[in-house]
C-alpha cells in the first residue's frame, strides 16, 4: 500500500478542497483590498516543478485588478546596466494588490548563476544584497510568502517527456529545461547555497513537495491562507433595480450584423 505522505490525492477530494480554499483565497483578496496590504507571493523551483499549475489555480477565481502574475522575460540591454532588483521593484504591489512572481529575483541565484548568465562576483552580490532586500520589503509592510517548488529527479524527467509528446504543452519545454537535465546537481548546489543566505527570520523560505501536483497546490494554498491574519470582509448589499419599459426603441434587424459560426453545430 502506498504511504499516506506521498498517495495520490483522489479527484474528488482534490476537487473539494480546491474549492474551498479558491473561496477563501477570494475572502484573502477581499480583505487585502479593504485593509489596503500588499502581498507578494514568490514562486520558485526547478524546471516542471509545478510552479504555473499552481499560479493559475491561485488567480483562477481572483479580481485580475487585485490579483497578478509577473513573469518577466529575460532583461532588455537597458535593464542588464540597471541594479540588478530594480526591475522588480516596479512590479511590486500598491495599496490593496496582490503580485505573484513566477520566478523572481531569485533568477540570480539560479539560472543566471547555473548557466553562466551572471558573474561570479554578481551571484556573490546577490547574496549579500537579497536578504537586506527582503528586509527592507518587511518593514515597508509587504507581506512577503516565498514558496520553493521541489521536484524529484525522475518526476521532473517524466514530466519533461509529456511535454515532448503533448501538443498543448510543448510550448512549456525549451532547450534551457533540457538543460537542466545534465546540471541537475549544479541546480541542487545552487539552491542550497541560495537558501544559506536568504533563508531570513523575516522572509523564511517553505518547501513544498510537488511530485504529485494536487498535493502541492493544495499545501501551498492552505499555508498562504494560515500565514495571513485575514478576516471576512462583508460583502456590500446589492439589489437588482427593476428594469425600466421600453421606451419603444426598435434595434437594427440581426441579418445586418456577422456572426460567428456554429462550431457546436457541427459535432
Amino acid at each position: 500500500m502506498a504511504d499516506k505522505k506521498t498517495a495520490r490525492v483522489p479527484r474528488t477530494t482534490y476537487d473539494r478542497e480546491l474549492l474551498r480554499l479558491q473561496t477563501e483565497l477570494v475572502k484573502l483578496q477581499e480583505w487585502v483590498r479593504a485593509e489596503g496590504a500588499r502581498l507578494v507571493v514568490v514562486f520558485e523551483g526547478r524546471d516542471a516543478a509545478g510552479k504555473g499549475g499552481t499560479i493559475k489555480r491561485v488567480t483562477e477565481l481572483l479580481n485580475p485588478r487585485v490579483a497578478r502574475t509577473v513573469a518577466l522575460p529575460k532583461p532588455t540591454e537597458r535593464e542588464r546596466t540597471q541594479w540588478y532588483f530594480q526591475r522588480y521593484v516596479e512590479h511590486l504591489p500598491a495599496a490593496g494588490e496582490i503580485v505573484l512572481f513566477d520566478r523572481s529575483w531569485y533568477n540570480r541565484a539560479g539560472v543566471e548563476h547555473v548557466m553562466g548568465f551572471c558573474t561570479k562576483e554578481e551571484h556573490q552580490l546577490f547574496l549579500r544584497q537579497c536578504p537586506i532586500f527582503e528586509r527592507m520589503l518587511v518593514e515597508e509592510g509587504i507581506l512577503l510568502r516565498k514558496y520553493w517548488f521541489s521536484v524529484s529527479d525522475a518526476v521532473q524527467q517524466e514530466r519533461f517527456r509529456r511535454r515532448l509528446t503533448d501538443p498543448t504543452r510543448r510550448w512549456k519545454l525549451s532547450p534551457m529545461d533540457l538543460e537542466s537535465i545534465t546540471r541537475w546537481e549544479a541546480y541542487s548546489r545552487a539552491k542550497d547555497e541560495m537558501l544559506v543566505h536568504t533563508d531570513i527570520s523575516e522572509a523564511p523560505w517553505f518547501v513544498v513537495e510537488s511530485d504529485d501536483k494536487r498535493r502541492a497546490r493544495l499545501n501551498m494554498m492552505a499555508h498562504l491562507l494560515g500565514s495571513v491574519p485575514y478576516y471576512e470582509v462583508p460583502p456590500p448589499v446589492l439589489e437588482l433595480p427593476p428594469r425600466p419599459p421600453s421606451t419603444g426603441y426598435e434595434r437594427p434587424p440581426r441579418d445586418l450584423q456577422t456572426f460567428v459560426p456554429d462550431h457546436v453545430a457541427t459535432l
